[in-house]
């Protein structure tokens, strides 16, 4: 590779599930999104639409509250999105989800994760090593439900990821889409 060149760049999506329900007596992996959680995740990817962060691959957590945001989320995509359920990315740590993604195929260039607090927030702060220093200010605040951070890396593979070396592209949480935005 000539010296000037850079390996590709790949674009990692990190959303939280939509705020849930808490049924009496239904189990933490069974819980329903509740009515603020319905009404988020479309907002959400009406906005991945509009900004065309559309992911080639998405990871979901099997927890329902996961499954019904990428559900709602993905239909207001303008393709059908390839996802697969991912046990190994419900209520882990960061690094566990680290290794999720390094067996991603280097085909996929934007992988998504749909997953859960206090992980998710970890991973994107493990992972970040520089970029939009407000969207960055607000993620350290808070990585709410249905929150999205966009990240690049300039690695030509999954398998290359590593602490530190992702760029923090956007960070958006539902109640900046009221506004249309």
């Amino acid at each position: 590779m000539p010296d000037d060149a850079r390996p590709p760049t790949r674009r990692l999506l990190l959303l939280r599930h939509g705020k849930s329900a808490w049924p009496e007596g239904v189990a933490d992996h069974r819980r329903p999104l509740a009515g603020r959680g319905r009404r988020a995740a479309p907002a959400i990817g009406a906005f991945m639409a509009r900004q065309e962060l559309i992911p080639d691959l998405a990871l979901v957590s099997t927890a329902r509250r996961a499954q019904e945001t990428w559900e709602l989320v993905a239909e207001a995509l303008p393709h059908k999105v390839e996802a697969r359920d991912a046990v190994a990315i419900y209520e882990v740590a960061a690094k566990a989800m680290i290794d999720v993604i390094r067996k991603v195929e280097p085909s996929v260039e934007k992988l998504m994760l749909v997953g859960h607090n206090p992980g998710m927030a970890e991973l994107a702060l493990l992972l970040i090593g520089g970029g939009d220093e407000v969207a960055l200010a607000r993620l350290r605040e808070k990585f709410p439900t249905a929150g999205l951070a966009v990240m690049d890396f300039t690695i030509e593979q999954w398998s290359e990821i590593a602490p530190g070396t992702g760029r923090l592209v956007q960070f958006v949480m539902p109640r900046m889409l009221d506004d249309g935005t």
